[in-house]
């Protein structure tokens, strides 16, 4: 199914067309569907557009891939790092598709095929309408036995790696070189007889800006390459990939360089000034349900300490420990953590962990805690402004520096969920 060349735009606009006509069971399609937290959008849309773009096998259940975005449309305002990433590739955030594209129900929903990237359970609302519907995965968190064993012809890939992403690449890998030779091949074809054509300017309208696309999700996620613990071979492949696409391009090798790319999207995404707390919380923030219990993890890329000032900027009083009990209160959260990122002014990278719990879960992150000061190195902190705020009798509140900075909340989590199900 092909699309204009430079067009990942006309692709989205068929791709909502065609989960509008999926509403009323008019069309069969699959839906890519990224994890709660939704990290940048690349790994999702560069599957659905290569695989939509290439010739669907024979037993295909569709040939229509749709990236969906697993946060309402308000989300977008809180993620700047999306308008600078899709700024490269020609498209707006407002062209991606998201929970308010979805109708409240399918009315097949045996016509939908759900294909989860970064996640292989399909938690929340979708998770308690559609999880019997999930087709495929590819993921690097801890298997979670969700998706079925044989889920021909789509992937089940679940595998260890720094960026869910490069494993997406390397599925799709074979289909975009074959679909880039073709194009070439197509539009050498047509020149013939007239003007010489530059096949680099034909591949920058497509290869480069998806590949530049493409790599801020695997740079991010792995710091550049350099995140302690978590780059594996699979994610410097898919870079060095990536950057030989770009490379095919003569206007965009000369312009390319990807340190500043790095920091470019970093900068974006770092740039919380104009959020709240609570929606600093909500930003990278994932949930889970173990035991009638339910966890939710924030992830952050600053200190707690900044936190702190930024709850208080809105109030005359110390704020932080009011709002950090509504944002819990709001999801009925047991346990709720915080993990943040970030550079000392040395230049080190740093991690804390802020764990709360209501008196019921109490036994539980006494348990994750008899196991994670040993496993993550956690040492005891205080942070001026949450100890003495905001819990109520009998929570439980600690604060550390977790000093193992190559564990996040891919190998956190599993632990704290261990724990509410022991």
């Amino acid at each position: 199914m092909a699309f204009p060349r430079n067009s990942l735009r006309a692709f989205l606009h068929h791709a909502k067309r065609g989960l509008a006509q999926a509403v009323n069971g008019d069309q069969r399609v699959n839906i890519v569907v990224g994890n709660e937290s939704a990290g940048l959008p690349p790994g999702i849309l560069y599957l659905s557009f290569i695989v939509t773009e290439a010739p669907p096998p024979r037993d295909a259940f569709s040939p229509l891939y749709i990236p969906l975005l697993n946060i309402p449309a308000s989300g977008l305002r809180l993620r700047p790092e999306f308008t600078t990433v899709c700024g490269h590739a020609n498209i707006s955030a407002s062209h991606l598709i998201t929970l308010n594209d979805l109708p409240d129900r399918f009315k097949q929903p045996e016509n939908i095929h759900w294909i989860l990237v970064d996640h292989n359970k399909l938690q929340g609302k979708l998770g308690d309408e559609y999880s019997r519907h999930v087709h495929g995965a590819i993921d690097h968190h801890e298997e979670e036995n969700a998706v079925p064993r044989d889920t021909w012809p789509e992937p089940r890939l679940i595998e260890k790696c720094g960026s869910c992403t490069s494993l997406v690449v390397r599925y799709c890998k074979s289909t975009w070189d074959s679909i880039s030779s073709s194009s070439l091949s197509s539009s050498a074809a047509h020149a013939q007889g007239e003007a010489a054509i530059d096949d680099s300017s034909v591949t920058q309208g497509w290869d480069a800006q998806i590949a530049k696309m493409t790599l801020a999700s695997i740079l991010i996620d792995t710091a550049n390459l350099t995140a302690p613990g978590k780059v594996e071979q699979v994610d410097r492949e898919a870079v060095e990939y990536l950057e030989a696409k770009i490379h095919m391009s003569a206007k965009d090798a000369r312009l390319w360089i990807r340190d500043q790319y790095f920091t470019e999207i970093d900068g974006a995404k770092r740039d919380l000034g104009g959020l709240t707390l609570d929606e600093i919380l909500q930003k990278d923030y994932k949930q889970w349900t173990e035991n009638g219990m339910n966890l939710g993890m924030s992830s952050v890329v600053k200190p707690l300490d900044f936190l702190v000032k930024k709850a208080d900027s809105f109030s005359s009083k110390p704020a932080f420990g009011d709002e950090l009990q509504r944002f819990v209160a709001g999801r009925d959260l047991s346990i709720f953590a915080i993990m943040t990122t970030f550079a000392s002014q040395e230049g080190d990278f740093r991690r804390e962990l802020l764990l709360q719990a209501r008196k019921a879960a109490s036994s539980s992150v006494s348990k994750f805690a008899e196991r994670a000061i040993p496993d993550l190195k956690l040492q005891s902190l205080e942070v001026e402004g949450i100890l003495t705020q905001g819990t109520s009798a009998g929570d439980w509140l600690s604060i550390w520096m977790q000093n193992d900075v190559s564990k996040s909340r891919k190998q956190v989590a599993p632990l704290l969920r261990e724990a509410m199900r022991s």
